[in-house]
């Protein structure tokens, strides 16, 4: 069962993905990427604080759907690190920075927001 929910959360995850992506198609293509990435770390925030807390209404099996396999199909590190690469190739040094740096912060907040919005609403 468990990797039934791992094999059919990625899957979904991955299709999220995907569509991001297109919706993103006419646009600097590593902002669908940066969106992913900040919109995973917040949900992977939520789903933490529950988790952290040990709350009984997810089951081990609902947490690696959501966090192995849908977190796992719908974020983007290896796909970042790519563009991170390109970006640096083409000499876009400022833009490779700021994108960098913009990630790690904002994704780092998205979790803390998503960690301490639950923690609120279950209290």
């Amino acid at each position: 069962m468990n990797l039934l929910a791992v094999f059919i959360g990625g899957g979904l995850g991955a299709l999220c993905r995907h569509l991001t992506n297109l919706f993103f198609i006419h646009h600097i293509s590593y902002w669908a990427t940066f969106i992913i990435n900040i919109l995973g770390s917040f949900l992977i925030g939520c789903i933490g604080a529950i988790f952290y807390h040990k709350l009984s209404f997810i089951s081990p099996t609902l947490k690696l759907f959501l966090v192995t396999g849908f977190l796992g199909g719908f974020t983007t590190f290896s796909s970042f690190q790519l563009e991170l690469l390109l970006l640096v190739q083409d000499n876009q040094y400022l833009q490779g920075f700021i994108y960098s740096i913009l990630s790690l912060i904002v994704g780092f907040l998205a979790v803390s927001l998503g960690f301490y919005l639950v923690l609120n609403i279950i209290k």
